[in-house]
């Protein structure tokens, strides 16, 4: 029987996505299941019996969607086969599954077809299809370079510090910088990172890492090119840069101080690790899930600030989850120019176009609406844990991030799946999944006349 011919061919165009939004989606969910049903076998788990079909699908969607949230102990449940999975899982996520699809086409294949480089342009945020292959390539080379810097240092610094085999410190360093560069938070440990608080040799490699993966690819190549000309930087690589050194001070010193005292957090600590804490959770509040602390003892208006930040997010076209930087500084300066009256956006003597606007103001409000809406629904199924945590799991779940403040497994079954669909949202972002769903594109044959209501 013919498989290949016209007619096959035909149809298969019929079914198969065209929108590149619809290939994304159909990619993620497809290395969700596939993750899921790995992790279903006896073989990932620890104890008789394999994961049950939540388990899996909770933690394949967390891996893939670089999040870090867990409904099991991770030390614990999985076996090292079902730890090496999670790690396959983050790395697939993090780099993209359009981006990894077609890194192995470059790879064994050597060419890609148009629909493979439309779909991994529209995953990559690449410019054009001429520099896809080396966009890919540059990606796989920054990514590698980094896990493989942090990993050595946590490798040295868990067999000299921790009395740990080589083999041992080698795999929970590969681990852990695997997990940091792509912003997942997945840790090997019970207590996450709680018991290496104190120690700027675990904590400050994790950090770097977190920071190089969340400032977002583009960002990192434009560094590369004109690190000594700051005046050719673009507009995207300006506001990631001052956002991310202006949110993690904000952080550090909103976190440290609120949490001084408090004793089940940074209160014990010495004061140079209570500022060491401070500053990591102000890392890993932005973008990854790891914790040095016990974020269930932090005050509530330490959640409330870590809201924010998780919403907030990184830089594109990276790692890091939330609807990034460059997001809310269009808003700020959209609100700043309207307070002064003025006719146009500027930042960095350049004007923002129409359509700039619209797309953030696009993205907040569809992020807002969706998070609100599962705090709620997540209240009247969960009402038990209140508004704070509750919201603070769903911020959480939406932005990749991945911290919790100890309710993610006690949640239900109804609780748990809210949570799986705004990781697998939040990751690839609200306005992709809208595109996805669309029918069609309705080409524009007309246009009403203007009138402007009153607003305010």
């Amino acid at each position: 029987m013919r498989l290949n011919g016209p007619r096959t061919a035909a149809a298969w165009r019929r079914i198969a996505p065209a929108h590149p939004a619809q290939v994304i989606v159909l990619g993620f969910a497809g290395a969700i299941a596939a993750g899921t049903a790995v992790l279903m076998l006896p073989a990932a788990k620890q104890g008789p019996g394999g994961a049950s079909l939540l388990e899996a699908l909770f933690t394949a969607t967390s891996a893939v969607c670089v999040t870090g949230l867990s409904t099991v102990d991770v030390e614990h449940f999985w076996t090292p086969f079902g730890h090496t999975v999670i790690m396959v899982l983050i790395q697939v996520g993090g780099f993209g599954v359009m981006s990894f699809g077609t890194l192995l086409g470059i790879l064994l294949a050597r060419r890609l077809g148009l629909r493979s480089r439309i779909s991994t342009a529209a995953e990559t945020r690449a410019v054009g299809f001429g520099d896809l292959r080396a966009v890919l390539l540059g990606v796989l080379k920054v990514g590698l370079a980094t896990e493989a810097a942090v990993a050595a240092v946590l490798t040295a610094r868990f067999m000299a510090g921790y009395g740990y085999s080589f083999g041992d410190g080698l795999w929970h360093g590969v681990f852990h910088a695997v997990s940091a560069f792509n912003n997942a938070g997945f840790a090997l440990f019970s207590d996450n990172l709680i018991r290496f608080a104190g120690d700027p040799w675990i904590c400050l490699p994790i950090a770097a890492g977190i920071i190089i993966g969340g400032i977002g690819f583009p960002v990192l190549f434009e560094l590369r090119r004109h690190y000594r000309t700051p005046q050719h930087w673009t507009i995207t690589t300006k506001l990631v840069l001052s956002g991310t050194l202006v949110l993690l001070a904000a952080g550090t010193v909103f976190i440290t101080a609120l949490e001084w005292n408090q004793p089940g957090s940074l209160g014990p600590l010495p004061p140079g690790q209570k500022v060491l804490a401070g500053f990591f959770q102000s890392t890993v509040t932005r973008t990854a899930g790891f914790n040095s602390v016990d974020i269930g003892q932090m005050h509530p208006a330490t959640w409330l600030f870590m809201d924010i930040l998780m919403f907030i997010g990184g830089g594109s076209a990276g790692t890091a989850g939330g609807l990034k930087i460059t997001t809310f500084a269009v808003l700020f300066f959209i609100m700043r120019a309207e307070i002064r009256g003025e006719q146009v956006v500027n930042v960095f003597n350049r004007r923002l176009s129409r359509s700039v606007h619209r797309e953030a103001i696009t993205v907040v409000l569809l992020a807002v609406g969706l998070v609100v809406a599962s705090t709620m629904v997540l209240m009247l199924i969960e009402g038990r844990f209140g508004l704070d945590r509750l919201l603070f799991e769903s911020v959480s779940a939406f932005a990749t991030v991945g911290l919790t403040t100890g309710i993610t497994g006690q949640l239900g079954p109804a609780g748990q799946l809210v949570l799986v669909l705004l990781m697998f949202v939040g990751r690839l972002g609200p306005v992709t999944l809208a595109s996805a769903l669309a029918l069609r594109q309705r080409p524009i044959l007309f246009e009403f006349p203007k009138e402007r209501p009153l607003i305010g």
